[in-house]
């Protein structure tokens, strides 16, 4: 998650800007203005901002994220799980190769959770050769949904419900999570366990990703973030202090704005893969905003995102084996 000081931190600049924003160029539009500034965890998109896919009806309305082509997507067998963890029962989507076991990958959204988008995305990963997991991280205070479609991180409500959502969660719970579920994957028949099974996040989901690679090492073969807040804290439990307990391939996606504000942490990141000696690929995404990746988002960019899934693709296939 975007881990709560620094989380909180995030917000805080965001809404400064957005509030310096509308006084010094209010004739902007909304497109070109402050819409943007503001992370996924903290804004989710409306029908009409941004260049957004066509909605499915599966995805009752939302944007859904391009599908692989008729001719390469594999037929895939989707349900809706209960995985019951030390905490209770986590909510989530399964979506799956139908006809063949396949590697395992576990996705961690962001702030907004479990929501058709993300079952998009799951879907497109499954179509492509993957088990898919998505899981509702807050599943010990609300199932899924747990944002009402098109939630505005500036209504007082909303942002409080939301980031009281984030703070349920600690890297303990984290921890847990990870365990529990990489476990309840390795029980499926349709998981390759042959094979190393992958992680992914978005945003607060970042840091899930690199505590569920340290807590599974032999495990995890590839993990990826994209626009991830919080990897790089001062803080003892900051996530990136964790790689030296990892194995396996990275890609770390990072959003130029994010880069704009903490301009030192992927140096940190190269810096700690490097010693650990991992195969590590941190990149800043020029000209994309936090929240650049889930296509409900209104800092969308469809061809960033389109690059980032052609690298996620690419990790995974020399991470998995």
């Amino acid at each position: 998650m975007c881990d709560n000081d620094s989380f909180d931190d995030m917000v805080a600049y965001r809404l400064r800007q957005e509030l310096l924003s509308r006084r010094g160029f209010a004739s902007l539009s909304l497109g070109a203005g402050v819409a943007s500034l503001l992370p996924i965890g903290c804004k989710s998109a409306d029908p009409a901002a941004g260049p957004v896919s066509a909605p499915s009806a599966a995805a009752s309305g939302a944007a859904s994220a391009p599908t692989a082509s008729a001719a390469s997507a594999a037929a895939t067998t989707e349900s809706e799980v209960s995985i019951t963890t030390p905490d209770g029962a986590c909510d989530a989507y399964f979506v799956h190769p139908a006809t063949a076991a396949a590697p395992a990958i576990l996705v961690w959204p962001d702030i907004f959770g479990l929501r058709p988008a993300f079952r998009e995305m799951g879907k497109r990963l499954a179509e492509s050769g993957y088990a898919v997991l998505v899981v509702n991280p807050f599943y010990r205070t609300k199932k899924a949904p747990t944002s009402t479609p098109h939630a505005d991180f500036e209504d007082p409500a909303t942002r409080d419900a939301l980031m009281a959502l984030a703070h349920s969660l600690t890297p303990e719970t984290e921890v847990t999570d990870a365990k529990a579920l990489t476990a309840w994957l390795d029980q499926q028949a349709s998981v390759d366990k042959s094979r190393k099974m992958g992680t992914t996040g978005y945003c607060m989901g970042g840091p899930q990703v690199f505590r569920t690679a340290a807590t599974n090492p032999d495990r995890i073969g590839a993990a990826a973030t994209f626009h991830g807040g919080g990897l790089v804290t001062d803080k003892p439990d900051s996530p990136h202090l964790l790689i030296p307990k990892m194995k396996g391939h990275f890609l770390i996606a990072i959003a130029a704005g994010d880069d704009a504000k903490q301009p030192d942490a992927k140096g940190a990141l190269k810096a700690a893969f490097a010693q650990a000696s991992l195969v590590a690929n941190v990149e800043v995404y020029e000209g994309t905003k936090h929240g650049w990746c889930p296509p409900d988002s209104h800092a969308y960019d469809r061809d960033a995102a389109e690059k980032a899934w052609g690298e996620l693709l690419v990790l995974l296939k020399s991470g998995l084996g």
